[in-house]
């Protein structure tokens, strides 16, 4: 049997609104002092740079911390001019070695100081409320630093004027006799403790009463809806940057309160910016990173994969120093290659070690471009936070209050107000199976099918992908499936849907739905369903391609499939599914279940080219992608008769192939391979024979002993040191 595709959610989950670009803690990573500047240039540098703090609009959080070191600042800048005269007056240019260290020094300070303000005005008010201890940490740190450049500045070699003198001394008290315990602001610290409060509420399953609800928010700073979403959003950007400190299971409260605020205080439904911003990023799409259908778009050489030449996710240097995606060259090395594919230098070894660097340039390359950017590695750390952020009783509580507010305007609100609340269900669906299970509990799916029929775009696309997202629950896919109309519904999206992510997340739908074995024939008998999901393979985008192949492996797996699959056009769809790379695996997969079937083993063997495709995933696929293409191959000569047989021998390069396969497959890949070449040893092949060629069966138990490696070869009609292997047929 061919390998499965992951059916595992996070690819459902990862189907967000583009996050903003994560922002960097305060006074995180190391910084480095001005080296090529000294004296009075470098003092007129430290001058600016205290002058463009001081002219900062105060943001509303850290008001106690801020203040005094605007203060502090006012002081530097007072000092610092008085230097530049001192300068000026007497027509030097010059400090100290020691004088212009301590002037680096403080701009290295100074520059801390602007990042810190600059993640203060950026932060959620929320956001800054829960991360007030550290913020105020930063503060602290902050002057501590300041304190000890300004005591080691060698103010006697300055000749510091009387009131330099007594900037400094002033300066250097305020840095010195703060204590602790005034980093942190009183009326900052009882606000928290509100916050805080309204969570345990809903701990108790006891929503807090909306006027005290709403004198919170006001103070917080969070008047209307655009506000809170902003709030919102800005707290799952927080979640999704993984911060080692970070509480998610506290920011995940947070949020949900701030998402029941929002429908229980707020109107978004008459947020018309929502509606334009939305619009906007239903056209931005995902970045494919095997192939896109802007033929405008490039993506910057030095980004490419030298192998793929496709956007690398998680380039890798290797011994030579040239950078390939992680992927691409360990298949390269897995396929036998000792050398470097760019360069041509022996490999001195396998050691791949990662380039942060450049995927660093890669990410910021994608958010200015708007394209999302998560190496493979994070996707996993990111489907965990977020489901840490949803565990707790008050997020829990809070969501489901959340959802009855929005199942309840599905079923009475306006026209402006059912896409609103269909798109926070589709986002509360994204996370956490309890929040999957009590919005439909509540009775959301029969609602959600009704909004497949509107007319209105946002309506549709954020109902399909809500069902979507329902679905990834096990009870949820009986669920759908047994309400009335609703595959229907959905097969209707995937045809004529308002937008392309409503067509796709339609037949991610049915990829979802079809895990379920006894739900195959009902979807394959749905009028449409088969070739629409074809039509897709064929002509859609490479994610709604990928969404299509896996569908149609899944129903591959019913034993009744073969024929309405051959009726609808699906099988020519996955044969010509097999020159792309996107899908080409999938493609072999569902072609090796359908080729129990004599008339779609003779169509798929037919094609030389059809085989030759085979055979080059054989070389150049993933394990699963190797094990799929082996076992079409497989099929086609065990089901094809001695004709294909003759024709699978006769692809030049064939046994290479075969021998890695052997070698490095999976169990069930060594075994079909093997099978093949019996099966071409059993075959009467004049044109193989006339050719030269060979095929090779491994003994695996005498591998990795190169004395008593034996091979069972065929090509003058004569065995040498033949070996027999015998394989079961599955």
């Amino acid at each position: 049997m061919a390998a499965a595709p992951a059916s595992s959610p996070v690819e459902f989950l990862l189907r967000r609104p583009q996050p903003r670009q994560r922002r960097r803690p305060p006074l995180a990573g190391a910084f480095f002092a001005p080296t090529g500047l000294s004296g009075a240039p470098l003092l007129r540098a430290l001058a600016s740079l205290a002058a463009d703090l001081l002219g900062t609009p105060p943001p509303p959080s850290q008001r106690r911390n801020l203040d005094a070191l605007m203060r502090r600042l006012a002081l530097l800048s007072a000092l610092l001019d008085s230097l530049l005269l001192l300068l000026a007056d007497e027509g030097e240019d010059a400090f100290s070695d020691a004088a212009n260290l301590c002037f680096r020094e403080l701009y290295v300070v100074l520059f801390r100081a602007d990042l810190l303000v600059s993640y203060v005005a950026s932060a959620g008010r929320a956001w800054a409320l829960l991360r007030a201890p550290q913020l105020a940490a930063s503060f602290r740190d902050l002057d501590a630093e300041l304190a000890v450049v300004l005591d080691v500045l060698p103010a006697a070699s300055l000749r510091l004027s009387w009131d330099a003198a007594q900037y400094l001394d002033l300066l250097r008290a305020r840095c010195r006799r703060r204590a602790p315990a005034n980093y942190h602001d009183p009326s900052e610290a009882a606000l928290g403790d509100r916050l805080l409060a309204a969570l345990r509420d809903f701990e108790l399953g006891q929503p807090p009463d909306p006027s005290t609800l709403r004198s919170l928010l006001l103070q917080i700073g969070i008047s209307d809806a655009p506000s809170c979403r902003s709030e919102i959003e800005y707290l799952e950007e927080q979640i999704l940057s993984q911060e080692d400190d970070a509480d998610l299971p506290l920011i995940g409260g947070v949020v949900a309160l701030l998402r029941y605020c929002l429908f229980s205080l707020f109107d978004p439904s008459n947020t018309k910016a929502l509606r334009v911003w939305l619009s906007a990023g239903n056209r931005q799409r995902l970045l494919s990173w095997s192939c896109s259908d802007d033929s405008s778009f490039s993506v910057p050489k030095e980004f490419s994969c030298p192998i793929s030449l496709d956007l690398m996710r998680d380039p890798v240097v290797v011994s030579t120093g040239q950078t390939y995606d992680r992927p691409s060259i360990i298949q390269w090395i897995e396929e036998g290659h000792s050398t470097c594919p760019n360069s041509g230098q022996a490999l001195s070894d396998n050691r791949l070690v990662p380039n942060q660097a450049l995927r660093s340039l890669i990410s910021q390359w994608c958010g200015v471009h708007g394209f999302q950017f998560d190496s493979p590695e994070s996707n996993e750390g990111m489907i965990e936070c977020v489901a840490a952020s949803c565990s707790s009783k008050a997020a829990i509580e809070a969501n489901k209050a959340t959802a009855r507010i929005l199942v309840k305007t599905l079923m009475e609100g306006s026209d402006n107000a059912k896409p609103v609340a269909a798109r926070e269900i589709r986002l509360l669906a994204k996370t956490g199976k309890q929040n999957r299970a009590f919005i439909a509990e509540l009775g959301a799916i029969p609602l959600l099918c009704r909004l497949l029929l509107s007319s209105d775009w946002m309506a549709q696309e954020n109902a399909v992908t809500a069902l979507l997202n329902l679905s990834i629950y096990e009870p949820n896919k009986t669920r759908i499936m047994e309400q009335e109309d609703c595959l229907h519904l959905i097969v209707s999206v995937l045809k004529n849907g308002w937008t392309t992510e409503a067509k796709e997340n339609a037949a991610a739908t049915l990829f979802s739905l079809s895990v379920v074995h006894d739900y195959k024939k009902k979807i394959m008998n749905e009028p449409g369903a088969v070739e629409e999901l074809a039509s897709m393979l064929t002509k859609g985008t490479p994610r709604g391609k990928k969404d299509a192949v896996m569908a149609l492996f899944n129903l591959s797996t019913h034993p009744e499939s073969s024929g309405r699959m051959l009726e609808s056009s699906a099988v020519v769809a996955l044969i010509e599914s097999l020159r792309n790379d996107t899908v080409s695996e999938e493609a072999a997969g569902a072609l090796a279940l359908l080729m129990k079937q004599a008339t779609i083993v003779h169509l798929v063997g037919s094609s030389e080219t059809v085989i030759t495709s085979l055979v080059g995933l054989m070389r150049r696929g993933t394990p699963k992608g190797k094990e799929n293409a082996v076992s079409a191959l497989y099929e086609i000569c065990r089901r094809g008769g001695s004709t294909l047989v003759q024709r699978v021998a006769r692809i030049p390069g064939l046994n290479t192939v075969i021998q890695n396969i052997t070698l490095t497959g999976t169990k069930r890949a060594k075994k079909k391979a093997s099978l093949i070449v019996k099966m071409c040893q059993r075959s009467q092949m004049p044109s193989a024979l006339a050719l030269g060629s060979t095929l090779t069966v491994v003994d695996h138990s005498l591998v990795g002993n190169s004395t008593l490696r034996r091979a069972a070869s065929f090509g003058s009609g004569e065995l040498s040191n033949p070996v027999s292997i015998s394989v079961p047929v599955p």
